[in-house]
């Protein structure tokens, strides 16, 4: 059956719920159906006119390729959902059209063979000269046939020439795949010049193509990465080229390294010197790690520099070569010192790690800027060391430096572990007054202090709290919530006040909110022995919002 791989739950499955419900919504949008042998094509139109291509024979499953930004980064989008329904809704003439279309493939492949040579030939030329793209393909296939390193070289900087497709010396959105698709010829040159048995030319040629897409990369919107992947198939038959040419060791390795720290972007012709390894040799290695020493040790902080050192390093297990790397160049707030400490740790040795994640607490000048992540990492190691008075240290120094609800937390949680969550919270919970004392009229999102009584359930001292220093209505709100139970009278008090402010404004987000407080309001007079009050509010309620169609639906829903 043709559809074997092309379900519903299939497509589903490939592109998830999300891009799947949404995939419905363009069952409208497809246009320009063209059914193959085992391949679908069609236009979606979404933000952009997008071509769509499912593969339906393929061993894997049903694969698809979309040109719209989330299908270029490989997803299986909403537009391929698309395609795949309306394929789908169509399931019973799938197989005649697929038929069909194998039927048509042959017929033409019997008439072209069947044409005299000079027929042929005219087609051929009538082709070429209506088809831009056709031509310069045949002349650079006829250039690499006959020798022609020079006349390929020119068809090759013809095709990465933005000029055609550039406003004011910058390709837009809307050409940028135009001039991709052209630029791809340029890999189909090389791998005919491989094929012709001039692999070493190939590589020169290769050299030069990646460093014009580099220059050119600059002045192309490639916001939907067409552009990247011509630069990684470049790339890759850059080293299929290496590979049939076997290139002088330690030139390619020169090459290598120049090329990961050149001065141009190469971003778009990305390449990993360890790709290479079978081409270098163990000669060639030497050469690559010679060189990117040497580079690492003039520009100790370059991070192109850095990267190749630490890739070759890693590789070869040097772990005293990574933290070289790592230490010439230490972040200010520990987090490079942290890094170290992970990269001793995988390497067994767990004591100098230790000793690195301490020292980058000791260099950062302040511990309010720490990285957290090294505060955290030395919590765990002096638990796991049965060192808790260490770790209450710490925490007890994070907090003072950054008072936050989180620091709070992990004092008290450290300090529950060494049996000492009275007088640190005690001592905590007094600068935290302090805090609150000091910024009594200028806070923005209420007092840290309130948020560490809610955390703790001291709903009291939390009362009392507001009452001295303020809150900030997202406090006064978890503080009605945790106290309504034991105090309706003052919870009620709260909601009714922030719901007075929701009635003047509109939105289901708005709405909503309105609603949740409405409940909770049912729930304080149920609580207070007082429902037709309620009742009454309610009332009254509907009758100055009766506009609202969607709040009134939303208060029938919840029997309001």
């Amino acid at each position: 059956m043709v559809t074997g791989h092309l379900t519903e739950a299939s497509l589903r499955t490939l592109a998830g719920d999300r891009s799947f419900e949404r995939g419905r919504g363009y069952l409208d949008a497809v246009s320009g159906v063209e059914v193959g042998d085992g391949w679908v094509t069609a236009t979606v139109h979404g933000t952009e006119r997008y071509a769509v291509e499912l593969a339906l024979d393929d061993p894997d499953g049903l694969i698809g390729e979309c040109d719209c930004p989330y299908g270029l980064e490989g997803n299986f989008c909403k537009h391929l959902v698309a395609l795949g329904l309306t394929l789908l809704a169509q399931r019973e003439s799938l197989p005649r059209q697929r038929e069909e279309a194998r039927s048509r493939m042959q017929d033409l492949d019997a008439w072209l063979s069947a044409l005299p040579k000079d027929d042929l030939l005219a087609l051929v030329r009538e082709q070429v000269s209506e088809d831009r793209q056709l031509r310069r393909r045949l002349e650079l296939r006829a250039a690499s046939a006959r020798g022609d390193l020079t006349g390929v070289r020119a068809r090759i900087r013809e095709l990465l020439d933005i000029g055609p497709f550039a406003q004011y010396g910058y390709v837009e959105y809307a050409d940028a795949r135009a001039y991709a698709d052209q630029a791809a010829g340029a890999v189909s040159a090389l791998d005919a010049l491989v094929r012709s048995g001039r692999a070493a030319d190939a590589v020169t040629v290769a050299r030069e193509a990646m460093r014009l897409l580099a220059e050119a990369g600059d002045s192309v919107d490639d916001s939907d990465g067409g552009l990247g992947q011509v630069g990684e198939r470049l790339a890759d038959a850059h080293l299929a080229a290496c590979r049939a040419a076997r290139p002088e060791p330690e030139e390619l390795a020169r090459w290598l390294v120049d090329h990961a720290l050149g001065e141009l972007d190469d971003s778009v012709t990305e390449i990993d010197p360890l790709d290479y390894e079978d081409v270098l040799g163990e000669q060639g290695m030497a050469a690559l790690r010679e060189l990117a020493v040497e580079a690492w040790r003039g520009n100790r902080r370059g991070w192109a520099e850095k990267s190749l050192m630490e890739r070759l390093a890693k590789v070869s297990g040097d772990v005293d070569t990574v933290i070289a790397v790592y230490a010439s160049d230490l972040a200010p707030n520990g987090s490079t010192h942290l890094v170290i400490a992970g990269e001793l740790d995988a390497a067994g040795r767990a004591d100098e790690a230790l000793r690195w994640a301490e020292r980058g607490l000791r260099e950062t000048r302040d511990l309010a800027a720490v990285d957290t992540a090294l505060v955290d990492y030395l919590c765990d190691r002096y638990a796991r060391a049965a060192r808790p008075s260490d770790a209450v240290a710490l925490r007890r120094d994070h907090f003072r430096a950054r008072r936050t609800l989180l620091t709070y937390q992990q004092l008290r949680d450290a300090a529950q572990a060494a049996d000492c969550r009275q007088a640190e919270r005690e001592a905590a919970l007094t600068l935290l007054r302090a805090d609150a004392e000091q910024q009594r009229e200028g806070w923005y999102g209420g007092p840290v202090l309130l948020d560490a009584l809610l955390d703790d359930e001291d709903i009291d001292a939390a009362w009392q709290a507001t009452a001295d220093f303020g809150a900030a209505d997202r406090q006064w709100l978890a503080l009605a919530d945790k106290a309504r139970a034991d105090r309706p009278a003052d919870a009620l008090g709260v909601y009714l006040r922030l719901a007075e402010p929701l009635t003047q404004q509109t939105g289901n987000t708005v709405y909503e909110r309105l609603v949740a407080l409405l409940l909770s309001i049912r729930d304080c007079h149920r609580r207070l022995g007082t429902p037709d009050e309620f009742s009454a509010y309610a009332d009254a309620l509907r009758t100055a919002q009766r506009r609202k169609r969607n709040l009134m639906r939303l208060m029938d829903e919840h029997g309001l």
